[in-house]
Protein backbone atom coordinates (compact mmCIF):
# COMPACT_ATOMS: atom_id res chain seq x y z
CA UNK A 1 0.00 0.00 0.00
CA UNK A 2 1.15 3.77 -1.17
CA UNK A 3 0.03 6.79 1.32
CA UNK A 4 -0.85 10.09 -0.51
CA UNK A 5 2.18 12.68 -0.24
CA UNK A 6 1.25 14.40 3.60
CA UNK A 7 1.08 18.27 3.47
CA UNK A 8 3.54 20.42 4.97
CA UNK A 9 1.15 21.78 8.30
CA UNK A 10 -1.64 19.08 8.13
CA UNK A 11 -3.79 18.82 10.93
CA UNK A 12 -3.62 16.80 13.68
CA UNK A 13 -6.63 15.12 15.58
CA UNK A 14 -5.52 13.93 18.92
CA UNK A 15 -7.52 10.99 20.66
CA UNK A 16 -7.32 9.96 24.00
CA UNK A 17 -9.43 7.51 26.04
CA UNK A 18 -10.21 8.75 29.67
CA UNK A 19 -11.21 6.54 32.44
CA UNK A 20 -10.90 7.77 36.14
CA UNK A 21 -7.68 10.14 35.47
CA UNK A 22 -9.17 13.50 37.58
CA UNK A 23 -5.40 13.96 38.89
CA UNK A 24 -3.38 13.53 35.22
CA UNK A 25 -6.22 14.62 32.85
CA UNK A 26 -6.06 18.39 32.50
CA UNK A 27 -2.31 18.50 32.87
CA UNK A 28 -2.33 16.10 29.39
CA UNK A 29 -4.35 17.99 27.60
CA UNK A 30 -2.90 21.20 28.21
CA UNK A 31 0.55 19.86 27.01
CA UNK A 32 -1.30 19.15 24.03
CA UNK A 33 -2.44 22.42 23.71
CA UNK A 34 0.80 23.80 24.52
CA UNK A 35 2.28 22.12 21.42
CA UNK A 36 5.01 24.24 19.42
CA UNK A 37 3.09 22.97 16.12
CA UNK A 38 1.30 25.85 13.56
CA UNK A 39 -1.03 23.21 12.52
CA UNK A 40 -5.07 22.98 13.04
CA UNK A 41 -5.43 20.81 16.07
CA UNK A 42 -7.79 19.27 17.67
CA UNK A 43 -8.74 16.77 20.79
CA UNK A 44 -10.99 14.31 21.23
CA UNK A 45 -11.77 12.49 24.41
CA UNK A 46 -13.22 9.53 24.73
CA UNK A 47 -15.41 9.41 28.03
CA UNK A 48 -15.28 6.47 29.75
CA UNK A 49 -17.77 5.77 33.13
CA UNK A 50 -15.39 7.10 35.66
CA UNK A 51 -16.04 6.99 39.13
CA UNK A 52 -13.84 10.16 40.27
CA UNK A 53 -14.34 14.28 38.42
CA UNK A 54 -12.85 12.70 35.00
CA UNK A 55 -16.21 14.21 33.26
CA UNK A 56 -16.57 16.81 35.06
CA UNK A 57 -12.65 18.02 34.42
CA UNK A 58 -13.36 17.27 30.71
CA UNK A 59 -16.25 19.09 30.23
CA UNK A 60 -15.16 22.26 31.72
CA UNK A 61 -11.85 22.02 29.22
CA UNK A 62 -14.66 21.93 26.07
CA UNK A 63 -16.22 24.94 27.62
CA UNK A 64 -13.11 26.67 27.81
CA UNK A 65 -11.77 25.88 24.09
CA UNK A 66 -13.46 24.57 21.45
CA UNK A 67 -10.97 22.35 19.82
CA UNK A 68 -11.65 19.83 22.96
CA UNK A 69 -14.79 17.66 22.07
CA UNK A 70 -16.24 14.97 24.25
CA UNK A 71 -17.52 11.25 22.85
CA UNK A 72 -18.85 8.81 25.25
CA UNK A 73 -17.35 5.64 25.97
CA UNK A 74 -19.91 3.44 27.96
CA UNK A 75 -18.04 0.38 27.62
CA UNK A 76 -14.96 1.95 29.19
CA UNK A 77 -12.42 -0.38 26.79
CA UNK A 78 -9.61 1.52 25.51
CA UNK A 79 -9.64 0.40 21.97
CA UNK A 80 -13.43 0.49 21.45
CA UNK A 81 -12.59 4.52 23.06
CA UNK A 82 -9.92 5.05 20.47
CA UNK A 83 -11.71 4.09 17.87
CA UNK A 84 -14.79 6.19 18.85
CA UNK A 85 -12.28 9.47 18.96
CA UNK A 86 -11.22 8.51 15.48
CA UNK A 87 -14.40 8.02 14.23
CA UNK A 88 -15.04 11.89 15.33
CA UNK A 89 -12.38 13.09 14.48
CA UNK A 90 -11.53 14.47 10.98
CA UNK A 91 -7.47 15.35 10.72
CA UNK A 92 -5.27 13.70 8.70
CA UNK A 93 -2.97 13.25 11.38
CA UNK A 94 -4.22 11.51 14.15
CA UNK A 95 -2.23 11.08 17.50
CA UNK A 96 -2.93 8.75 20.39
CA UNK A 97 -2.41 10.19 23.73
CA UNK A 98 -3.15 8.95 27.30
CA UNK A 99 -4.31 11.03 30.36
CA UNK A 100 -1.53 9.94 32.10
CA UNK A 101 0.91 11.15 29.65
CA UNK A 102 2.51 14.35 28.89
CA UNK A 103 4.14 15.24 26.00
CA UNK A 104 6.99 17.45 25.33
CA UNK A 105 6.58 20.56 23.72
CA UNK A 106 7.77 19.75 20.18
CA UNK A 107 6.34 16.20 20.41
CA UNK A 108 3.66 17.02 17.14
CA UNK A 109 6.23 19.06 14.84
CA UNK A 110 9.10 16.44 15.10
CA UNK A 111 6.37 13.23 14.48
CA UNK A 112 4.98 14.97 11.44
CA UNK A 113 8.31 15.86 10.10
CA UNK A 114 9.29 11.77 10.30
CA UNK A 115 6.53 11.03 8.96
CA UNK A 116 7.17 13.28 5.92
CA UNK A 117 10.81 12.23 5.89
CA UNK A 118 10.71 8.06 5.98
CA UNK A 119 6.93 7.75 4.09
CA UNK A 120 6.11 6.10 7.71
CA UNK A 121 2.47 5.61 8.43
CA UNK A 122 3.10 5.47 11.71
CA UNK A 123 5.54 7.14 14.20
CA UNK A 124 6.48 6.74 17.55
CA UNK A 125 9.07 7.86 20.25
CA UNK A 126 10.52 6.85 24.06
CA UNK A 127 8.37 6.65 27.25
CA UNK A 128 10.17 8.08 29.86
CA UNK A 129 8.25 7.02 33.64
CA UNK A 130 7.95 9.21 36.14
CA UNK A 131 6.79 8.92 39.55
CA UNK A 132 5.93 11.60 42.68
CA UNK A 133 5.86 9.38 45.69
CA UNK A 134 8.78 6.75 46.68
CA UNK A 135 6.43 3.48 45.48
CA UNK A 136 5.81 5.40 42.06
CA UNK A 137 9.04 6.19 41.43
CA UNK A 138 10.78 2.89 41.94
CA UNK A 139 7.64 1.34 39.37
CA UNK A 140 8.84 4.29 37.47
CA UNK A 141 12.17 2.96 37.65
CA UNK A 142 11.23 -0.55 36.60
CA UNK A 143 9.49 1.18 33.45
CA UNK A 144 12.39 2.76 32.17
CA UNK A 145 14.75 -0.52 32.55
CA UNK A 146 15.33 -3.06 30.13
CA UNK A 147 15.52 -5.36 33.19
CA UNK A 148 11.79 -4.25 34.08
CA UNK A 149 9.59 -4.37 30.57
CA UNK A 150 12.25 -5.10 27.75
CA UNK A 151 12.22 -5.07 25.11
CA UNK A 152 10.67 -2.39 22.86
CA UNK A 153 13.36 0.00 21.91
CA UNK A 154 10.59 2.69 23.52
CA UNK A 155 11.34 1.61 26.55
CA UNK A 156 14.99 3.21 26.07
CA UNK A 157 17.24 5.44 24.37
CA UNK A 158 17.44 3.27 21.13
CA UNK A 159 18.56 4.33 17.12
CA UNK A 160 16.48 5.77 14.95
CA UNK A 161 14.56 2.99 12.05
CA UNK A 162 12.06 0.98 11.80
CA UNK A 163 10.14 -0.80 14.66
CA UNK A 164 7.60 -3.79 15.74
CA UNK A 165 5.59 -1.16 17.56
CA UNK A 166 5.54 2.16 18.50
CA UNK A 167 4.56 3.99 22.28
CA UNK A 168 0.93 5.88 21.34
CA UNK A 169 1.86 6.21 18.26
CA UNK A 170 1.40 9.25 15.60
CA UNK A 171 -0.16 7.84 12.85
CA UNK A 172 -1.57 8.61 9.04
CA UNK A 173 -5.48 8.35 8.82
CA UNK A 174 -5.23 6.58 5.94
CA UNK A 175 -3.48 3.36 7.45
CA UNK A 176 -5.81 3.48 10.42
CA UNK A 177 -9.06 3.17 8.01
CA UNK A 178 -7.06 0.76 5.75
CA UNK A 179 -6.19 -1.46 8.80
CA UNK A 180 -9.47 -0.98 10.25
CA UNK A 181 -8.75 0.45 13.10
CA UNK A 182 -7.66 -0.76 16.94
CA UNK A 183 -9.41 -4.53 17.20
CA UNK A 184 -12.41 -3.93 19.83
CA UNK A 185 -11.70 -7.53 20.80
CA UNK A 186 -8.10 -6.58 22.11
CA UNK A 187 -8.04 -5.05 25.35
CA UNK A 188 -4.42 -4.95 26.34
CA UNK A 189 -1.45 -5.08 24.01
CA UNK A 190 -3.91 -3.04 21.32
CA UNK A 191 -1.28 -0.90 20.23
CA UNK A 192 1.10 -4.21 19.26
CA UNK A 193 -1.56 -5.87 17.89
CA UNK A 194 -1.97 -2.42 15.45
CA UNK A 195 0.74 -1.79 14.24
CA UNK A 196 1.30 -5.59 13.56
CA UNK A 197 -1.08 -5.40 10.53
CA UNK A 198 0.28 -1.73 9.70
CA UNK A 199 3.33 -3.78 9.07
CA UNK A 200 1.46 -6.56 7.58
CA UNK A 201 -0.26 -3.97 5.08
CA UNK A 202 3.32 -3.12 3.71
CA UNK A 203 3.50 -0.26 5.75
CA UNK A 204 6.24 1.48 7.93
CA UNK A 205 6.37 1.75 11.74
CA UNK A 206 9.09 4.24 12.83
CA UNK A 207 10.93 4.82 16.31
CA UNK A 208 12.39 8.04 16.77
CA UNK A 209 14.04 8.91 20.15
CA UNK A 210 13.78 12.30 19.65
CA UNK A 211 10.08 12.10 20.37
CA UNK A 212 9.81 11.74 23.95
CA UNK A 213 6.54 11.31 26.61
CA UNK A 214 6.48 11.21 30.27
CA UNK A 215 4.22 8.42 31.32
CA UNK A 216 3.15 8.19 35.22
CA UNK A 217 2.90 4.74 36.29
CA UNK A 218 0.54 3.12 38.73
CA UNK A 219 1.18 4.52 42.25
CA UNK A 220 1.15 0.76 44.41
CA UNK A 221 2.06 -2.58 44.01
CA UNK A 222 -1.97 -3.70 44.04
CA UNK A 223 -2.83 -1.26 41.44
CA UNK A 224 0.80 -2.30 39.26
CA UNK A 225 -0.09 -5.96 39.84
CA UNK A 226 -3.80 -5.56 38.63
CA UNK A 227 -2.52 -4.30 35.47
CA UNK A 228 -0.03 -6.53 34.48
CA UNK A 229 -1.65 -9.18 35.04
CA UNK A 230 -4.57 -8.35 32.90
CA UNK A 231 -1.61 -7.10 30.08
CA UNK A 232 0.20 -10.70 30.13
CA UNK A 233 -3.47 -12.50 30.24
CA UNK A 234 -4.22 -10.44 26.57
CA UNK A 235 -0.78 -10.89 25.21
CA UNK A 236 -1.49 -14.58 25.92
CA UNK A 237 -4.41 -14.09 23.18
CA UNK A 238 -2.57 -12.10 21.02
CA UNK A 239 0.18 -14.71 21.22
CA UNK A 240 -2.25 -17.45 20.29
CA UNK A 241 -3.84 -15.59 17.21
CA UNK A 242 -0.02 -14.59 16.03
CA UNK A 243 2.59 -17.27 17.15
CA UNK A 244 5.04 -16.44 14.45
CA UNK A 245 5.14 -13.14 14.78
CA UNK A 246 5.63 -13.53 18.67
CA UNK A 247 9.12 -11.97 20.02
CA UNK A 248 10.30 -14.61 22.55
CA UNK A 249 10.19 -12.65 25.04
CA UNK A 250 7.06 -12.43 25.41
CA UNK A 251 7.28 -16.29 27.35
CA UNK A 252 9.66 -15.54 29.48
CA UNK A 253 7.95 -14.37 31.90
CA UNK A 254 5.48 -17.58 31.75
CA UNK A 255 7.99 -19.68 31.54
CA UNK A 256 9.73 -18.01 34.95
CA UNK A 257 6.47 -18.51 37.12
CA UNK A 258 6.52 -22.11 35.64
CA UNK A 259 9.64 -22.76 37.01
CA UNK A 260 9.23 -21.03 40.73
CA UNK A 261 5.87 -23.24 40.38
CA UNK A 262 8.06 -26.37 39.48
CA UNK A 263 10.16 -25.58 42.54
CA UNK A 264 8.04 -25.01 45.14
CA UNK A 265 6.11 -28.51 43.88
CA UNK A 266 9.37 -30.20 44.06
CA UNK A 267 10.77 -28.68 47.64
CA UNK A 268 6.77 -29.96 49.02
CA UNK A 269 7.33 -33.50 47.72
CA UNK A 270 11.28 -33.72 48.94
CA UNK A 271 10.24 -32.63 52.42
CA UNK A 272 7.81 -35.03 52.28
CA UNK A 273 10.22 -38.03 50.94
CA UNK A 274 8.29 -38.65 48.50
CA UNK A 275 11.01 -37.41 45.69
CA UNK A 276 14.50 -37.77 46.27
CA UNK A 277 16.99 -34.37 46.68
CA UNK A 278 19.45 -35.84 43.87
CA UNK A 279 18.50 -34.80 40.45
CA UNK A 280 14.96 -33.41 41.29
CA UNK A 281 16.91 -30.48 43.02
CA UNK A 282 18.04 -29.22 39.65
CA UNK A 283 14.39 -27.68 39.43
CA UNK A 284 15.83 -25.21 42.58
CA UNK A 285 17.92 -23.74 39.98
CA UNK A 286 15.25 -21.37 38.54
CA UNK A 287 14.33 -19.68 41.85
CA UNK A 288 18.26 -19.21 42.63
CA UNK A 289 18.96 -18.14 38.71
CA UNK A 290 15.80 -15.50 39.18
CA UNK A 291 17.36 -14.36 42.63
CA UNK A 292 20.24 -13.28 41.55
CA UNK A 293 19.47 -11.89 38.03
CA UNK A 294 16.64 -9.66 39.74
CA UNK A 295 19.31 -8.58 42.71
CA UNK A 296 21.45 -7.83 40.00
CA UNK A 297 19.02 -5.96 37.64
CA UNK A 298 17.89 -4.15 40.88
CA UNK A 299 21.47 -2.73 41.36
CA UNK A 300 20.75 -1.12 37.65
CA UNK A 301 17.98 1.09 38.11
CA UNK A 302 17.89 4.23 37.43
CA UNK A 303 17.22 7.32 39.70
CA UNK A 304 16.73 4.92 43.07
CA UNK A 305 19.70 5.20 45.59
CA UNK A 306 20.10 3.33 49.08
CA UNK A 307 19.01 0.44 50.13
CA UNK A 308 15.18 0.95 51.28
CA UNK A 309 14.91 2.69 47.82
CA UNK A 310 16.69 -0.53 45.95
CA UNK A 311 13.88 -2.71 48.04
CA UNK A 312 11.28 -0.67 46.59
CA UNK A 313 12.67 -1.05 43.01
CA UNK A 314 13.19 -4.91 43.53
CA UNK A 315 9.34 -5.34 44.83
CA UNK A 316 8.75 -3.42 41.49
CA UNK A 317 10.31 -5.53 39.12
CA UNK A 318 9.44 -8.75 40.88
CA UNK A 319 5.60 -7.33 40.71
CA UNK A 320 6.03 -6.77 37.24
CA UNK A 321 7.47 -9.89 36.26
CA UNK A 322 5.41 -12.33 38.40
CA UNK A 323 1.92 -10.88 37.56
CA UNK A 324 2.65 -10.53 33.83
CA UNK A 325 3.52 -13.94 33.68
CA UNK A 326 0.49 -15.10 35.69
CA UNK A 327 -1.93 -13.55 33.50
CA UNK A 328 0.25 -14.47 30.28
CA UNK A 329 -0.42 -18.49 31.34
CA UNK A 330 -3.83 -17.39 32.30
CA UNK A 331 -4.81 -16.18 30.05
CA UNK A 332 -3.01 -19.15 27.68
CA UNK A 333 -4.93 -21.61 29.23
CA UNK A 334 -8.61 -20.39 29.36
CA UNK A 335 -8.47 -16.70 27.51
CA UNK A 336 -8.70 -13.46 28.61
CA UNK A 337 -12.32 -13.46 28.43
CA UNK A 338 -14.03 -10.60 30.40
CA UNK A 339 -10.37 -9.54 31.90
CA UNK A 340 -9.63 -5.98 31.97
CA UNK A 341 -7.35 -3.41 33.38
CA UNK A 342 -8.91 -2.14 36.88
CA UNK A 343 -6.00 -0.70 38.53
CA UNK A 344 -7.60 3.02 37.26
CA UNK A 345 -11.05 2.07 39.00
Amino acid sequence: MLLPDLPERPGVSYVMPVLNEEQHLERAVRTILAQGYPGEKEIVLALGPSSDRSDEIARRIADEDPRVRLVPNPGRDIPIGLNLAIAHSRHPVVIRVDAHSELTADYTERGIAALRSEGAANVGGIMRAAGRGPVQRAIAAGYNSPYGLGGGAYHGDGRAGPAESAYLGIFRREALEAVGGYDPGIRRGEDWELNLRIRRAGLLVWFDPSLGVTYWPRASYGALARQFFATGAWRAVITRRHPRETPWRFYAPGTLVLGLAASLVVLALQSTGLVSWAWWSLVHLVPLAYACAVLFATTRLDGLRGLGQRALGLAALVTMHLTWGAGFLSGAVRGAGRTVDRSRV
